[in-house]
């Protein structure tokens, strides 16, 4: 398999869509002329031409409009926001209309419509663009919620959320733009709702995902220097949530540690640590641990930032905490 960018792997599952389907179209803010801010769309207006590949205006509540109206009569829109800190200016549209469109017109309605575009503390950013909204949009009932952290991934999660009859927020981190991995050609698809088990284990869960993953992982790599041997699973859908596949390492290893980039106050981890608690308490040995970010608006330096942020050493000490050790 070839090994390409995180941006280029979206770009292929658009552009395979796109050529797939003749009713995927993308609109957003600069995704056109500029190519994308982060050039995912890179080529794409000279491929498909300006009726599918759209430049905006910077009015995020306007075209979010337009996309679910376009949903609504049979398109299948990709909306791009250039950062999700924007999406804020949107969120009556993706809350109020494309959340609830299917249930309150009792299923006339369908909105197949992905919600796209960049996410998460990204280096002197600052507070209003560095929002993590993960946790906002997965409490709505109606919307599909969903966090690529490897290329592979990215591609194969994005065509699954095109191809849905349901409005999904795909969420990107800007720092992962760059990462290469290995990418399947031609058609691959990940299927909504299911997580991925990274690194197997046997002592604790590491549950985690994004940009979180890279972070995971390398604890879990220093962790086995110690002799403990930790599974790490990878979300990739936040909603809805693979419980079944949570559960079931929980079953195996007894212990369990979130790390999220979201803040700790009623953040994800909450929400996935009470589903936990609730189904297999008996066979928790120790509390579940939260690894997330400081609970403070992002400042702008880029050493403040990185100090709230999970780290290798928070998380192996976490583990060593729900450990004993």
């Amino acid at each position: 398999m070839p090994a390409i960018a995180f941006r280029e792997a979206l770009n292929q599952a658009m552009s395979e869509e796109m050529e797939r389907d003749e009713r995927v179209f993308l609109l957003g803010e600069e995704v056109a002329e500029y190519n994308g801010a982060y050039k995912v769309s890179q080529g794409m207006l000279s491929r498909f031409g300006p009726e599918r590949v759209i430049d905006t205006p910077i009015s995020e509540g306007g075209f979010s409009g337009i996309g679910i109206g376009a949903a609504m009569v049979g398109l299948r829109p990709i909306v791009e926001f250039m950062t999700f800190s924007f999406s804020l200016v949107a969120i009556d549209q993706i809350v109020n209309n494309a959340a609830n469109m299917r249930y309150m017109s009792g299923g006339q309605f369908a909105v197949p419509i992905v919600f796209r575009g960049s996410s998460g503390m990204a280096g002197c950013l600052a507070a209003t663009h560095s929002h993590r909204l993960e946790a906002w949009y997965a409490q709505v009932p109606g919307l599909t919620v969903m966090m690529p952290a490897t290329p592979a991934d990215a591609k194969g999660m994005l065509k699954s959320a095109i191809r849905s009859d349901d409005p999904v927020v795909f969420i990107e981190h800007e720092n992962l733009y760059g990462d290469k991995g290995e990418v399947p050609t031609g058609e691959h698809l990940v299927p909504i709702g299911k997580a991925d088990i990274k690194r197997p284990g046997r002592d604790v869960t590491l549950i985690t995902y994004s940009r979180s993953l890279k972070v995971t992982l390398a604890a879990a790599e220093k962790l086995a220097e110690d002799g403990v041997d930790a599974e790490v699973i990878d979300l990739r859908t936040i909603r809805p949530l693979d419980l079944d596949t949570l559960i079931a390492s929980v079953v195996k290893t007894h212990r369990a540690v979130i790390v999220e980039e979201d803040w700790p106050y009623c953040g994800l981890g909450a929400g996935i640590s009470d589903r936990i608690t609730q189904r297999v308490f008996d066979e928790l040995d120790a509390p579940i641990r939260r690894v997330a970010s400081k609970d403070a608006p992002i400042p702008y330096n880029r050493i403040m930032e990185a100090s709230m942020l999970p780290s290798v050493e928070r998380v192996v000490a976490a583990v060593n905490d729900v450990l004993y050790r």
